[in-house]
């Protein structure tokens, strides 16, 4: 079951393709969990490069694709959410298991553990056919468009 695609996310997060890492939202419970799906596939921008012998998607690029499930997650609750923007504020024990390869679909679970206002921090998992192949804890602050820059305030 498809609760928001790829239109629906576009209109709760700013990413765009080819930056846009998550192609659906399959389960949402406000401010707690919330599970995305991303097919990964050979024409993927990063393979061309990562590596073109060997494709794999890079690490970085799990942790943000659970990072842009976590924004949607964050911003869903927020009704002037169209002048918010979500910036990475920390990652902490992040682990990578096993790699990402063309034709696997990631399956990114993230849970909520400080839903605030301005300060989020949550736990995310991918998996790939029930296996975790990477995890990590995601903090990130949610500013106001246009002030961007600056002292980034973490307090709720």
């Amino acid at each position: 079951m498809v609760i928001f695609d790829t239109t629906e996310i576009q209109k709760i997060i700013p990413h765009r393709p080819p930056f846009l890492l998550v192609d659906k939202i399959i389960e949402f419970e406000p401010r707690k969990r919330i599970v995305g799906i991303k097919q990964v596939t050979i024409n993927e921008f990063f393979f061309q490069g990562h590596f073109p012998e060997k494709p794999v998607m890079p690490g970085v690029l799990i942790i943000e694709a659970l990072a842009q499930v976590g924004a949607i997650l964050a911003l869903k609750e927020f009704p002037d959410r169209s002048n918010k923007i979500p910036f990475f504020s920390g990652i902490e024990s992040a682990r990578f298991r096993r790699p990402v390869l063309p034709g696997d679909t990631l399956w990114l679970e993230v849970t909520a553990i400080r839903a605030g206002t301005k300060a989020q921090r949550m736990h995310g998992e991918a998996k790939v056919e029930g296996q975790i192949v990477a995890e990590a804890d995601i903090m990130c602050v949610i500013r106001e468009l246009g002030k961007e820059s600056g002292k980034v305030e973490t307090s709720t």
